[in-house]
Formats: structure tokens, C-alpha cells, sequence
């Protein structure tokens, strides 16, 4: 359970804030989001923009064991939901679980009745994302089913566990060993971003300072010893 929750965590916050982490920045102002479930009423003037997730896989063992758990952010806030209707504040939806053979559906939908002009506004009101979590089976590939995932793709992750994430996954994925912690954005490498947050002003360290978990990446940084950044370049530090 703990490969996959480090895993899900890593999904959930891709692309949180991206370089050069600090908020004033133009594309930490209009996010570039993903894995998102949007009211039904901007869903009907923005067909782009769904209203509906869904995970279907394959078990060669009984569906009903499976726990199903749903994660995604709303506002930046962590959620966690189970089968059926939730709702938070300017927020609702519902876990549509449905076994069939040995075939299990996960659909995940936004009832929020809810209108607006921009989607500014509308993504208050969206999962962002959103993953699906599916523990306790005996998982087929989906590389190996006729299965129909909508804006999701399910990976396999341990002996028993699933993770059905917005962005495409292989098999048994894994966090590079050399990576100190989460940098929220996978299309770079590690090693560059630490150098980058390294060359930063005083000001936009201020400024970076004032997200808890930006604040997090940069005292990470500043803390690496020559021989982790090193690493993280793709070298190995010699000692004589």
C-alpha cells in the first residue's frame, strides 16, 4: 500500500505549481490541469471539460473484494472519497461502483448544479487530479482487456493494486530512487530544477516561501550536498 499511495500522491500533485514556483508567475496563475471533473453545466458549453471519469478493469478474482477509493484536489485541498454521493463546500459528486462478470466499473461524476462564465471559476468547483485507487484483487493488464477507461488509464502497482490515473502509466511505475522528493513536474529533470531553484533570487525565494509546499522544495534544495546534486545530474561523485 505504501508504493502505491507514494505513487497516487506523486499523480495527484503533478503540475501543482510548476518553475518557477512562485505564484505571481503566468502559469502558476492560469494552471495547465489534468485528471479534472467539471459540473455538468459547463461540461454542456465546454464538451473539452468532462463531468465524468471512468475505470473499468478485468479481476480473476471476485470484484466485490476490491476497495475502491477515489483521490483528487479541490482548490489545492486534498480529497478522499469512497462508494457513493459526497459533497464538500461548492462541491459535490458521486462513486458509481457497478460489478458485472468479472469486470468492475468505477464511474466518478460531478453533480454539482453549478454555472459560471470562466473556467477560472469552474475549476473551484472540479476534481482535479483525480485518481482512482482499487485494492484487494487479482488484477488483469489493461494492455490485456478490451476495457473502456474514460480520461483515465489503470495500471497495474504491487500484487493486488491498481492505480487508474489521468496520465499514461506503464505497468508496476515507480519514483526514481535518486529523487529527493516531489518537484510537481514530471517533464523536467531533477537535477536541472534543482540548479534553477538554486540560481534564484532572495526575492523569488521570498515569494516561493509563501506556499507550504513550495517552501518544502525549496529548503529540500538548499539542503542537498554536492555529491546528491551530483547524483541527480546523472553522475557519480568520486572520492580518492
Amino acid at each position: 500500500m505504501s508504493d502505491l499511495r507514494t505513487l497516487a500522491d506523486a499523480v495527484m500533485y503533478e503540475g501543482y505549481m510548476l518553475w518557477p514556483y512562485r505564484p505571481s508567475a503566468l502559469k502558476n496563475q492560469r494552471r495547465w490541469t489534468f485528471g479534472c471533473v467539471f459540473p455538468p453545466a459547463w461540461t454542456a458549453f465546454h464538451p473539452d471539460d468532462a463531468c465524468l471519469m471512468q475505470t473499468q478493469v478485468l479481476l480473476e478474482s471476485d470484484p466485490h473484494d476490491v476497495e475502491v477509493t477515489v483521490r483528487f484536489l479541490q482548490d489545492g485541498v486534498e480529497r478522499s472519497v469512497g462508494r457513493g454521493p459526497f459533497a464538500f463546500e461548492s462541491l459535490a459528486g458521486v462513486v458509481d461502483v457497478e460489478v458485472e462478470g468479472q469486470r468492475l466499473t468505477v464511474r466518478i461524476g460531478n453533480t454539482t448544479p453549478w454555472v459560471t462564465d470562466t473556467r477560472e471559476e469552474a475549476l473551484t468547483h472540479a476534481m482535479c487530479s483525480t485518481h482512482t485507487l482499487l485494492v484487494g484483487g487479482r488484477f488483469v493488464s489493461a494492455t490485456e482487456s478490451d476495457c473502456e477507461n474514460i480520461g483515465t488509464w489503470p495500471v497495474l502497482v504491487g500484487g493486488d493494486s491498481m492505480l487508474s490515473a489521468p496520465i499514461i502509466l506503464e505497468d508496476h511505475p515507480r519514483i526514481a530512487p535518486e529523487s529527493p522528493g516531489d518537484l510537481f513536474d514530471g517533464g523536467e529533470i531533477d537535477g536541472l530544477l534543482a540548479l534553477n531553484i538554486l540560481a534564484l533570487t532572495d526575492s523569488e525565494k521570498e515569494e516561493m516561501r509563501t506556499d507550504p509546499r513550495t517552501r518544502a522544495i525549496l529548503e529540500r534544495t538548499e539542503s542537498l550536498t554536492e555529491e546528491q546534486l551530483w547524483t541527480l545530474s546523472g553522475y557519480r561523485l568520486e572520492r580518492g
